[in-house]
């Protein structure tokens, strides 16, 4: 459910052309220039939004034309091709705010004719910076919509992929373009989505998490129940299955809906390899996210509760690795992970090379002197870094956060029962994931409801030639991936 904020005034809205200008006029940055032609133009616009060199180029020089009598025979000689003749105030203002020049004659200020020269400063298409992969292409969405959607549009050359723009923020105004395959993407889906999306009522939408936290089905659940992502790679591919696409402007992040919880554990780079390789890697992520999350409770309930099913050899070297520590296992444990999350937050926190001397020096110093001075013993030191090291496998980041929150719950219910805490810390979390949805569709699909030929690509990444059909998860129009006959090379032959 959206919360919906409170309707508030920020301005007392204007009745015609001129209140407007007397607004923005307020600003030191709007100017004004004047012409002595036929029409005696005035031309309005935000110097800080605009590319002078396209007004001195190719605006200016045809404001001196004395064969033009009326801002159409303007707009014809214009080498532009989004220019516009409106009266509507609302329009003007969104486009003198987005880098338009207005021009309107100084005997008549009902009709303004529109020109673009917005002025660019998006950083350039570079490489991943948090889904890097080895194989496959080394490029990244970046903070401006249209790139954005080109960078799309150069995978999909289809004249079925829609794009719907809306305008989002009551302040901000921030342009969401909603992208899917007509024919391919579910109605419903999309719908859903424009829907949650015209619903928000907020002041500010400055990246697409905004979007994501307002629109999903359980805001209080820890777990992300939308794919974000950098690769236009993976949105394409999203697309292609039926999934929608959700590009806000100013954000380098495109988020991808429905989702399930085992598509957090697939990467890309997946289907660049063989299946065998690929399946081997998605089963040893997904193992490393359950040692990360239950090794440290476990050594809580096992040292509390369990300790007579350690061997003995192993038990003795745990004896003598406590033998000197003051603090319960809980309260060992505890220190140790808040310390490696503070290690985690201030290597994100400060510059690239100075986080990463923290990250390295960081542990190997406080980790050693800890050790040392007898706070902790080394046999959990060893277990903490591993655990940390496998909650790095994930290979999208959102999930990797939540791995490191629901440990702590974990470690609590290990503390109060031991392991039988921990099965109910368990059957609590399977519970909740079994109730929760991505856009109404069930998040643990395809385990439940059981759905198997959606498993081909869920832990295994089985061959391209036995998913020819696309996910039953996103309920798509054409189902089919692959031509009932298919013929393929083999020792030379055809098939």
């Amino acid at each position: 459910m959206l919360r919906r904020s409170r309707k508030t005034h920020h301005s007392n809205p204007v009745e015609n052309f001129s209140g407007l200008l007397e607004v923005m006029q307020k600003s030191d940055d709007f100017k004004r220039l004047q012409f002595g032609s036929n029409l005696n133009l005035n031309i309005y616009y935000y110097q800080s939004l605009i590319d002078t060199d396209k007004v001195k180029t190719n605006l200016l020089p045809y404001c001196h034309d004395l064969t033009i009598n009326n801002l159409h025979d303007l707009m014809n000689i214009l080498p532009f091709d989004e220019t516009e003749i409106t009266s509507d105030l609302k329009i003007i203002e969104e486009k003198l705010l987005s880098g338009y020049i207005a021009i309107a004659p100084n005997h008549d200020l009902q009709q303004v004719l529109l020109m673009p020269a917005i002025f660019i400063t998006d950083r350039p298409v570079s490489q991943p910076e948090i889904e890097f992969s080895v194989l496959g292409p080394k490029v990244a969405f970046i903070e401006d919509l249209n790139t954005n959607i080109n960078l799309i549009r150069k995978r999909l050359k289809l004249p079925q992929l829609q794009v719907k723009v809306l305008q989002v923020g009551k302040i901000t105004k921030t342009s969401v373009a909603v992208v899917y395959i007509d024919g391919i993407a579910n109605q419903d889906n999309i719908d859903t989505v424009i829907q949650r999306i015209n619903d928000i009522e907020y002041d500010q939408i400055t990246d697409s998490s905004f979007i994501g936290q307002m629109i999903i089905d359980n805001s209080a659940s820890p777990f992300a129940q939308l794919m974000d992502t950098e690769r236009p790679d993976r949105v394409t591919s999203a697309l292609i299955e039926g999934k929608v696409a959700i590009i806000c402007d100013g954000s380098p992040q495109v988020l991808t809906g429905p989702t399930t919880l085992v598509g957090f554990f697939a990467s890309y780079e997946d289907y660049f390899l063989t299946w065998p390789l690929a399946t081997a890697f998605r089963i040893i992520r997904i193992f490393a996210v359950m040692f990360s999350v239950l090794v440290t409770p476990l050594y809580v309930a096992v040292l509390t509760y369990h300790y007579h099913v350690v061997p003995i050899d192993l038990l003795g070297t745990i004896i003598s690795s406590r033998k000197d520590i003051p603090f319960p296992p809980v309260l060992e444990v505890l220190i140790l992970e808040l310390t490696i999350e503070l290690l985690r937050e201030a290597g994100a926190r400060l510059p690239t090379k100075i986080g990463q001397t923290i990250g390295i020096v960081g542990g190997i110093v406080i980790g050693t002197a800890a050790v040392e001075a007898g706070l902790t013993s080394n046999v959990l030191l060893i277990l903490v870094a591993l655990a940390a090291l496998a909650s790095f496998t994930t290979p999208i980041y959102r999930i990797g956060n939540t791995i490191r929150l629901i440990r702590f719950p974990f470690i609590i219910f290990a503390q109060m029962w031991g392991i039988i805490g921990i099965s109910i810390a368990v059957m609590f979390m399977v519970t909740h994931l079994l109730r929760l949805t991505s856009l109404g569709r069930p998040y643990t699909e395809p385990f439940y409801p059981p759905r198997w030929p959606d498993l081909k690509d869920s832990f295994f990444r089985l061959p391209f030639s036995v998913q020819k059909k696309r996910p039953i998860l996103t309920t798509t129009g054409d189902k089919n991936r692959m031509n009932s006959r298919r013929t393929t090379a083999k020792n030379g032959k055809r098939k």
